[in-house]
């Protein structure tokens, strides 16, 4: 279980019968590392794409058995009855993250974990650092691997490295720098972990392993404040309300509260890691300019006809797609939803959506679609709302209109229910103009209707610029 976290680095791994069990991008970085060091290992996938590596259930768990390490990719679960039976025949269960970690220099490293933010705020803080005059690397899921022999970020030539930890990489460390930071915290990946519970504590194992002394946390999550006893010895809660009138982060172009709580979050490692200029709102500014926000987290893509389209398309839960609408607030949005469907409770958004002041258009899409109607239309009859059929006109195909709370009666909600996302960009472009949003916050994986999320996020740029070629 994830008690057993080995303390070994990669070098320990030098002489010994070595496995790696998943060969996607961190397999192939596993190798790299391992051949450098003289290991030749043994190449395990649950579907092999090469000749040389062997499928998990044809063979490749009886070659795993037979090892001492086996390095697993972050997305194989450790709760994965195959995991056990390693486990219990001896096989140590590593990862590479954890490896690099046991060896590296942990008072120059920062993790930063969350159900969402740890990726923008890793780049934010990583941004900063090099601005303030202190090369940084910034890795991990979030893109490089700091083992990578292949990739200059294994150079070593960095000050400091700000490394993103997901909930699957968590369970592989046996040890925390001093300084981590989360983000967020929200039901996420239940497949992969088995339970919500396990899920937080997984997650939260990032930030309270030997070596930890101070969590920088979001102190406007009930959840989080809640678990506070799974963080580092002294906790720091930031708000998003913190530093009243400060305007530093806007040279971020960041939109929305959240947003701002990640910046905040961000100067407080700054200071926790005790960074000249990071108390001086002035040199602060200075270092933000330049900042590239990362793709397909509330990027503005496009505009047709006065109607401007916005891809979240990384939103995977309902937490960022709330936090989406709340960066627009007063907006008439129309909120592309649905995806792979994981089972999540998509209660918590019809309340955000209902809670809103401004017309909202939800268009769902397969496969979790017709959950998150059903959700809506609970929501409504539990409010007390009106439902009424809605004309094409004004909310597209298959629409229910609501109208809430005598109040905000002048409020429009809507729920469709769209074949694909060309559908639902189509409907609401004809719904959002003439000076509306389209905003792409699926609240749901993107696997099995596309390859990842910028193949989505692709698809939603295809549409709208079909939308300019339409006669």
């Amino acid at each position: 279980m994830t008690s057993q976290r080995p303390e070994l680095g990669w070098s320990d791994l030098r002489g010994a019968k070595v496995g790696v069990w998943g060969f996607g991008s961190e397999g192939h970085a596993s190798l790299r590392n391992l051949r450098s060091l003289g290991v030749e290992p043994v190449l395990v996938d649950d579907s092999p794409g090469e000749p040389q590596v062997l499928a998990t259930s044809s063979g490749g768990l009886e070659a795993l058995l037979g090892c001492d390490v086996v390095v697993k990719t972050p997305g194989i679960s450790r709760y994965r009855p195959e995991a056990g039976q390693l486990r219990a025949a001896g096989v140590v269960l590593a990862g590479g993250l954890g490896l690099w970690l046991q060896e590296a220099d942990r008072d120059r490293v920062v993790l930063v974990t969350g159900t969402k933010g740890k990726s923008t705020t890793s780049s934010v803080l990583g941004h900063l650092l090099t601005g303030l005059g202190h090369p940084t690397m910034v890795g991990g899921n979030i893109g490089t691997v700091p083992y990578d022999p292949a990739s200059p970020a294994s150079s070593g030539d960095y000050d400091f490295w700000v490394i993103e930890v997901s909930s699957y990489q968590a369970t592989d460390l046996a040890s925390s720098p001093p300084v981590t930071a989360v983000t967020s915290l929200h039901p996420d990946h239940l497949p992969w972990h088995g339970d919500v519970e396990r899920y937080y504590a997984d997650k939260l194992s990032a930030c309270s392993q030997p070596g930890a002394e101070l969590t920088i946390a979001n102190g406007d999550s009930d959840l989080l404040r809640a678990r506070a006893g799974l963080l580092a010895p002294r906790v720091e809660w930031v708000s998003d309300r913190d530093e009243p009138g400060a305007t530093w982060m806007d040279a971020l172009g960041l939109p929305g509260r959240h947003n701002r709580r990640n910046a905040l979050i961000a100067r407080r490692c700054l200071l926790a890691l005790n960074i000249r200029g990071a108390d001086d709102d002035a040199r602060l500014h200075t270092a933000a300019a330049g900042y590239v926000g990362l793709p397909s987290r509330l990027t503005t893509i496009g505009a047709v006809d006065g109607v401007s389209f916005v891809d979240d398309s990384l939103s995977t839960n309902v937490l960022p797609t709330l936090a989406a609408l709340d960066a627009f607030p007063g907006r008439r949005i129309a909120l592309i939803v649905g995806g792979q469907d994981r089972g999540i409770d998509y209660a918590p958004l019809a309340s955000g959506v209902f809670g809103r002041e401004a017309p909202t258009l939800v268009l769902t899409l397969p496969d979790s679609g017709p959950r998150i109607s059903a959700a809506f239309a609970e929501f409504a009859a539990s409010a007390g709302a009106d439902s009424a059929p809605a004309s094409p006109a004004s909310a597209g195909p298959a629409a229910t209109s609501v109208r809430v709370a005598p109040r905000t009666s002048d409020k429009f909600i809507g729920v469709a229910d769209c074949a694909d996302l060309e559908a639902a960009v189509a409907a609401g472009y004809a719904w959002a103009r003439p000076d509306g949003i389209v905003l792409l916050s699926p609240a749901a994986p993107s696997f099995g209707r596309f390859r990842d999320y910028r193949d989505r996020a692709e698809a939603f740029a295809r549409a709208m610029r079909a939308l300019t070629a339409a006669p």
